[in-house]
């Protein structure tokens, strides 16, 4: 006489749930021999699993519970609080989206040969049960993968909104030049409406011009700061095209990050001092790792000039070190931090996805007996004030320092408060 329905699946499950660290190793393991997986590489065993044993243990819960009820309903909702955690996380870790989906592919393949390891022992296991643990998991990895992605396009939207916002402040750039160059074209006009005789004497006429001198240096420096950051921009934008086009390829050699953080503070301490701020530099006194020296270096450099940039009292910090088999950069100013709102939109992904990244690790550290590294918030700290504006440059720059951190397959961290300023720390893979 065959087992009930329900007890099949219950007996399912007990298997499943003792096989838990062996589904998890075989799927790391499957991603790691994918060549298409290179971010996998610079995680730690925590940090790769991130939200997936949640997202089992609700798939579980839900092949015990009765079809449309209470509690088949209660794990659907869990699984995909889980599954949109996990795509914040992998966002956040640098994947990119072509990693993103052979990864839950590989994670289908290692629960299929789970199912029919049991149904190999376990005879008594109807064939339509089988089939239906089956259907559960593909719906399982549709809906991950669906969830996944849209967190990934919120994401991107949350980015392209941030540059939107740079943009519409260069426009106002561009129309403040025009509305300068018109003003200094109108006033040489009315100068020599009746004095077009010759070089000399237009010359006689602009210097004896009503524009005082004052007037004409207010402008000329507008015009010139306007043009400075409209290339700077372009420059930007540009960069920004060649990585999202695929066109940048890290070069990986090894250095000492001692030396080229050291340097870069070297260089920035002149910028803080010209704005009254400190500038402190702490960290070992040697740590070669591998990396693309260049694009670790511009990617530090763009953190530390906005901090400096957009911090008017105390100063800024800048940290690095190592743990495991990873190595980080940290920048910490005393700012009034970044605003949050429609103004700001990678500020809210950015919080959001340290967030999920911190419950994550913190469940295994705690396992492991040690402290979860990834930035928290401070306690008490109240709210960042809601802006409708940004801070300029945020936007594209940002977004810059994103996709060299996914170039580089590391994981970029944010918290801000008004009280305590503002910290960005990115994790790196000591080698390659």
């Amino acid at each position: 006489m065959s087992q009930p329905k329900h007890d099949q699946f219950n007996d399912l499950c007990d298997y499943l749930a003792t096989r838990r660290k062996a589904i998890l190793l075989a799927w790391r393991n499957a991603s790691g021999a994918d060549s298409g997986q290179t971010t996998a590489h610079s995680l730690t065993k925590g940090q790769f699993n991130d939200h997936i044993p949640e997202v089992l243990d609700a798939f579980e819960r839900k092949l015990r519970s009765r079809p449309g009820g209470a509690e088949d309903r209660a794990a659907d909702v869990q699984k995909k609080h889980e599954e949109v955690k996990h795509g914040l996380h992998r966002w956040q870790q640098g994947y990119r989206l072509q990693e993103l989906m052979p990864e839950w592919g590989h994670l289908h393949l290692c629960l299929f040969e789970e199912l029919n390891a049991f149904a190999a022992i376990h005879p008594e296991f109807e064939r339509e049960m089988l089939v239906e643990a089956n259907r559960q998991v593909i719906t399982l990895i549709n809906e991950a993968i669906r969830e996944s992605t849209t967190q990934f396009e919120r994401m991107r939207q949350a980015e392209a909104a941030g540059r939107v916002g740079d943009l519409k402040r260069a426009l106002t750039s561009i129309n403040e030049i025009e509305r300068h160059r018109a003003t200094l074209i109108h006033q040489a006009v009315h100068d020599l409406h009746n004095d077009v005789v010759g070089v000399s004497m237009a010359a006689n006429v602009l210097g004896r011009t009503s524009t005082t001198d004052t007037d004409r240096v207010e402008s000329a420096t507008i015009l010139s700061q306007g043009v400075q950051g409209l290339n700077a921009m372009l420059g930007e934008l540009m960069e920004l095209a060649r990585l999202e086009a695929g066109q940048e390829r890290r070069e990986i050699t090894t250095f000492d990050a001692t030396v080229l953080v050291t340097e870069l503070g070297n260089i920035n301490l002149a910028v803080a001092r010209q704005r009254g701020l400190f500038l402190r530099v702490n960290g070992p006194p040697a740590l070669s790792v591998d990396g693309d020296y260049g694009r670790v270096r511009r990617l530090l450099q763009n953190l530390l000039v906005n901090a400096l940039k957009y911090t008017e009292h105390g100063g800024v910090t800048l940290s690095w070190g190592e743990e495991k088999k990873n190595w980080w950069l940290m920048v910490k100013d005393t700012g009034s931090g970044m605003s949050a709102g429609a103004g700001s939109p990678m500020f809210a992904v950015l919080k959001e996805a340290t967030v999920s990244a911190r419950e994550s690790d913190e469940k295994v550290a705690a396992s492991d007996g040690e402290i979860s590294q990834v930035l928290t918030p401070p306690r008490g700290a109240s709210p960042t004030m809601i802006s409708s504006d940004q801070r300029p440059g945020e936007g594209i720059g940002l977004s810059i320092v994103k996709r060299l951190c996914e170039l580089l397959d590391a994981s970029l961290e944010m918290v801000s408060s008004a009280e305590t300023g503002t910290t960005f720390r990115v994790v790196l893979p000591r080698h390659y």
